[in-house]
This record gives structure tokens, sequence and C-alpha cells, in this order.
């Protein structure tokens, strides 16, 4: 096997309804001072915004429309929920070859992700029920 293994949790993804409310709730509940700007990735049928905190993120994701894979996630999950947990490696491309050559699923190929740098998703089979995304560690970080 090689040397490959995943790096530190960068944010955790909660899928939500509606990402104001959710920021409020965030803000009002928890005392989240750090919350960025909502900004729409049309490529990927949603919304996101991320609460800083001081050792990783919280990322909310609102569905764009219907065709947004988190829209089919709410129909499951009302209310939102845990979408997905994401740790940084170093390279995406051999990311994928790793994950592939284990045994992973990797659903759709290599694309940007909400911090500008490239990401895959491994399927919850694979992982014990949890969509992880791999996510390339942005530049300048660690």
């Amino acid at each position: 096997m090689s040397e490959f293994k995943i790096g530190p949790l960068n944010h955790v993804g909660v899928a939500v309804p509606n990402i104001e409310q959710a920021c409020e709730t965030y803000r009002t509940l928890y005392g989240a001072t750090d919350i960025t700007t909502p900004f729409d990735m049309p490529e990927q049928g949603v919304k996101v915004c991320f609460v800083n905190l001081p050792n990783s993120q919280i990322e909310l994701i609102e569905p764009l429309n219907e065709a947004s894979p988190i829209a089919n996630f709410l129909k499951k999950n009302p209310a939102g929920g845990q979408h997905h947990v994401c740790f940084e490696v170093a390279d995406i491309n051999q990311a994928v070859t790793e994950m592939e050559k284990r045994g992973a699923t990797v659903l759709g190929k290599p694309r940007i992700g909400a911090h500008g740098t490239m990401i895959i998703f491994v399927h919850p089979k694979n992982s014990n029920g949890v969509l992880v995304e791999l996510m390339e560690t942005p530049k300048g970080h660690h």
C-alpha cells in the first residue's frame, strides 16, 4: 500500500433548507461570530457559506434548485443535517488513484469546490455510511 493518507479535517458539511436561518442559528445559539457571506455555486447547484471556527469550519449548504444533490438530501431530511466530512489531501489526482486502487467508489471527476481547490467525493458505502469529501489543501495553508 502506498504512503497516501488523509490530512486534517477541513470542514463538516451541513445541508440546510435555508442558509440565512442556519447562519442565524450558529450566531445566536452557538455564538459564532465569523460567518462568511453566502455565495452561489451554480455548477454544483448549491449556495454555501462557512462558519469559521478555531480548529475547523462548518460548511452550510442550501440547494439552488430541485436538480441539486442537496435538494434530494433535504427530501429525506427536511430539517437538514450532516451531509459530509471533508479531509485535506496533498494531491487530488493521487487521492483518486489511491481511492480507486483501494476499492472505493469515487463519485464524479475532480472539480473545483467552495474553497477554490480541487475536490472529490467518496461514496458513503466505503466509509461506514459517511459521505467523505477529499479536498486538495488550499495553497498557503498548513
